[in-house]
């Protein structure tokens, strides 16, 4: 599934939060456990799904000669925690347009990682290498901690978590998303005037309540 440059930007500017909200969609949240690994990341991309075997990172340097520019790598390990990415494979993924990364289970060389500013959300950091011996999946559907993710889904990344939005669903949630934060942008203003937020949200009753 191909985005636009603008629905992309939009994407990350919205954010996850009010694009898990708009979207309805309990699936979409990846686990609260999968962080990002230098505060201020934020992404964007149409995913490109595979699975590792615990401790095996083979997968993932196929996926970087068949990821289609642009793509977000998301990585199931079955919550294996290893080091499968580090500073080389950040390397590699910046020459092959990778814009990102989403894995269940590790990576090291975080302060490699931090200072080139490429995005990766991950279960763990681990100094353990990995083999190289089986690919399980690459470029197929997986389940991300519980969360479906096939090709061409959208993800959306940042402090807040890691969302999955199925690309059938995508136009909806980002136009569900903008008239959230248009609403929410028009109650901040309000609340600077002086209102409350018991006023704009209909909940004046439980004054009395007090």
């Amino acid at each position: 599934m191909a985005y636009s440059a603008a629905q992309l930007e939009q994407a990350r500017k919205l954010g996850t939060s009010t694009l898990f909200e708009a979207s309805g969609l309990a699936t979409g949240a990846a686990n609260a456990a999968i962080r990002p690994v230098w505060a201020g990341a934020s992404i964007a991309g149409p995913a490109y799904p595979l699975e590792c075997s615990p401790g095996d990172n083979l997968a993932i340097h196929i996926a970087m000669e068949k990821a289609p520019r642009g793509s977000i790598l998301v990585i199931s390990t079955g919550g294996f925690v290893a080091g499968y990415w580090g500073e080389v494979l950040t390397v590699a993924a910046e020459a092959a347009g990778i814009a990102g990364l989403v894995i269940d289970g590790g990576v090291r060389d975080v302060a490699a990682l931090t200072s080139r500013r490429f995005a990766v959300f991950t279960r763990g950091i681990s100094m353990r290498g990995t083999i190289k011996a089986s690919a399980p999946s690459v470029g197929q559907p997986i389940s991300l901690t519980g969360t479906p993710v096939a090709p061409g889904d959208l993800v959306v990344a940042d402090d807040d978590g890691v969302l999955v939005i199925p690309a059938a669903h995508v136009e909806h949630a980002l136009a569900n998303g903008q008239a959230r934060a248009d609403k929410e942008a028009r109650m901040m203003e309000a609340l600077a005037q002086g209102k409350s937020t018991l006023e704009l949200m209909g909940l004046t009753s439980w004054r009395q309540a007090r």
